[in-house]
């Protein structure tokens, strides 16, 4: 029966959650200890929102900038609702993720034309929005509106596996299911937000991933895996597939102080972004790698090259893609008849594009 029970919605917290005051621990500590962030000096819900989706897989201190930047740019939904989304990418460039900034404007036109510009408040009617997941909705309805819900992210579900030593898969959607119906358990009234945060703050700042900082935590009382000694074997996670490698021979051409670049589709990996013409080749000799290179600028873009030399090599990880590029001078011949998505631009107005991180180490190879 015990394993039959172990199934079942919802999970049930220890008595010790509820009779120690473990909501009221964690909230103390965060009165006392939360880090001073731009997105918490009101609780706007589009400021919250942003600063979720800016956050997702990105570090606070990349992310501060960027927010306070798009802030200015976009102010409120109807303003990110009607830029341009070239624009958008634009304030977006360096963060990656590319499809964040598209799936977040996609969602204020939808907030825009369903909801006249007012995130909504209804998990039902959230939940709709693109790009908006079972954290980013938890996360906005508690902060911005202290509706309970549980916001669970990796540092929640960390937190959490250590507090009760669970050894369930942090990798698996059943596993954050069942964390999110023991947060909810401990939700306190009028605070869901500060709590969400503070469960975050805690996992960010003390119950850290490899070196748990347990003697100053403000809930080590509650901590069975503390208790155990095991808080560095957890949590347990099932390891994700290596990126798989992509050689790619880039072309940077130059025709009286300008270079060639080209758009990407509409649709897929860095979708309508700008970059340096590339092709993906797995040819070992250098000679046979060139061949391919010029034969393909002048399949792609009717041009004709010189390949001059070497310029380096660029490496970039993706969360599923490994680009090992070598980027070689090129000195145009002939060719003007370029296809709509390519153009040559003068070097000094390359910043007006929008480029992935991987060819701006492109553009500093060129510095």
């Amino acid at each position: 029966m015990a394993g039959k029970k172990t199934k079942e919605l919802p999970y049930t917290l220890p008595e010790q959650f509820h009779v120690f005051g473990f909501s009221s621990d964690l909230l103390a500590w965060y009165d006392s200890q939360k880090r001073d962030l731009p997105w918490r000096i009101n609780r706007d819900p589009y400021r919250v929102w942003v600063s979720e989706i800016m956050l997702q897989q990105t570090r606070v201190e990349t992310v501060k900038p960027y927010y306070a930047n798009f802030m200015e740019k976009f102010p409120n939904v109807g303003a990110l609702a009607e830029a341009p989304e070239e624009e958008v990418l634009k304030a977006w460039e360096g963060l990656g993720y590319y499809s964040r900034a598209r799936n977040l404007q996609a969602a204020a036109r939808e907030v825009q034309a369903m909801y006249g510009g007012v995130v909504p408040d209804r998990p039902e009617e959230i939940a709709t929005l693109k790009g908006v997941g079972p954290y980013t909705a938890g996360a906005i309805l508690s902060i911005a509106y202290e509706k309970a819900e549980p916001a669970v992210d990796g540092n929640v579900m960390r937190v959490f596996s250590r507090l009760l030593y669970l050894t369930d898969d942090i990798a698996k959607p059943a596993t954050r299911i069942k964390i999110e119906h023991l947060v909810r358990q401990v939700i306190p009234q009028g605070r869901a937000g500060d709590f969400n945060q503070a469960l975050m703050e805690l996992g960010a700042m003390v119950c850290l991933p490899r070196t748990p900082q347990c003697l100053t935590c403000p809930v080590f009382d509650y901590c069975m895996a503390r208790q155990e000694g095991v808080q560095e074997d957890l949590p347990v996670k099932g390891k994700a597939k290596p990126p798989r490698p992509v050689h790619l021979q880039v072309g940077v051409i130059m025709r009286d102080g300008q270079v060639l670049i080209n758009k990407r589709p509409e649709k897929g990996l860095l979708a309508g972004m700008w970059e340096f013409p590339m092709v993906e080749t797995d040819v070992l000799r250098e000679s046979a790698k060139l061949d391919v290179l010029c034969d393909t600028l002048r399949e792609r873009f009717d041009v004709e090259v010189e390949v001059l030399g070497p310029l380096g090599e660029v490496s970039h990880t993706f969360s599923h893609l490994q680009w090992n590029m070598q980027v070689w001078s090129c000195s145009w011949i002939e060719g003007d008849d370029l296809p709509p998505n390519a153009r040559f631009v003068a070097t000094d107005e390359l910043d007006t594009y929008t480029f992935p991180m991987a060819h701006h180490k492109i553009r500093d190879l060129m510095r």
